[in-house]
């Protein structure tokens, strides 16, 4: 368990951009989802979406906010979301379409996880912008989807 006591920054801080653009290059950047029952509590435990168990302690001037950075050093970064994380499904129609999409997820940097057949993108934006990117998979039915948004 990692504890983590205050807020140190937030993700938008000139100070950090730099540090955070290169954790990220290295898959250093590990996001928090507070769920809103949570959200006002200065002290609670989650765990972040790359599986870091967090025991969070706020100081009582504190008030977290979505963005807040919380932890860093030089191989890692943790940053608090509200809400939950939202996530893109995908299921290829078989293996050779399976590696596409795996090259593809990996060049882009996607973070993903797997459920059985399913390519689960973890989403940091938009997913019309994830879409975008898949468009010659989709289009031709080697991939379905199903979003969770």
């Amino acid at each position: 368990m990692l504890r983590l006591h205050g807020i140190i920054g937030h993700e938008m801080d000139a100070s950090f951009q730099d540090r955070l653009h290169d954790l990220e290059h290295h898959d250093g950047v590990e996001l928090l989802f507070v769920p809103p029952d949570e959200a006002g509590r200065k002290r609670f435990r989650l765990v972040t979406d790359r599986g870091t168990d967090c025991a969070v302690s706020l100081d009582r001037d504190e008030e977290l906010t979505n963005g807040a950075l919380l932890y860093i050093d030089g191989k890692k970064a943790i940053i608090a979301r509200f809400g939950q994380q939202s996530v893109w499904r995908l299921r290829p129609a078989d293996a050779a379409v399976a590696l596409k999409l795996g090259w593809n997820a990996g060049n882009l940097h996607w973070r993903v996880r797997f459920e059985g057949d399913c390519l689960i993108v973890l989403l940091d934006g938009p997913l019309a912008d994830y879409r975008a990117r898949l468009e010659h998979l989709l289009n031709g039915r080697q991939v379905t989807d199903d979003a969770d948004v």
